[in-house]
């Protein structure tokens, strides 16, 4: 059963419809957030806006950044280094005529983003082996070879 509308959320539809804007209920998500402790205390009932009904997301994607209802990055960190990897794989098979900017382009830009700057140890962990992954194939290297150097030197190569 569909909840009411909290105050706040009428007063952002009618300033809305009273300043010429339309709010696209298909595309709208209600992000309740919590510590992880209270996380089963967030209502599921779907909110009323206008005259529509939206329910409410564990996750939503805003300006590309994934948030997660205990305001955290899991989910965005997650999506990216399975696009990364994904993207490494098709990239393997083509390396030769690929050049190292190609490389930067798909996999190291991903990562330059203000929104990881707090990450969890198993979150940076993942990221790390993500760059580990990116700097073997870029070098060509084995798996059993030691990465320091060669991020090292794609670090140095790709300074701004």
């Amino acid at each position: 059963m569909p909840s009411s509308s909290p105050p706040c959320l009428d007063e952002v539809f009618d300033w809305m419809r009273s300043n010429r804007l339309q709010l696209n209920t298909a595309k709208t998500e209600i992000l309740w957030c919590s510590n992880t402790r209270r996380l089963n205390q967030l209502p599921s009932a779907a909110v009323r806006l206008g005259e529509h009904h939206v329910l409410s997301s564990t996750t939503v994607r805003d300006l590309g950044i994934h948030i997660d209802n205990d305001v955290t990055v899991r989910t965005h960190v997650s999506r990216m280094v399975l696009g990364c990897f994904a993207a490494l794989r098709q990239l393997r098979s083509i390396r030769r005529s690929v050049s190292d900017s190609v490389f930067h382009s798909l996999v190291m830009t991903r990562l330059d983003n203000a929104a990881l700057a707090c990450l969890s140890m198993s979150q940076l962990r993942r990221l790390q082996s993500l760059l580990n992954a990116a700097a073997r194939l870029m070098r060509r290297s084995t798996r059993y070879e030691h990465v320091t150097p060669m991020l090292m030197v794609l670090q140095k190569r790709h300074r701004c």
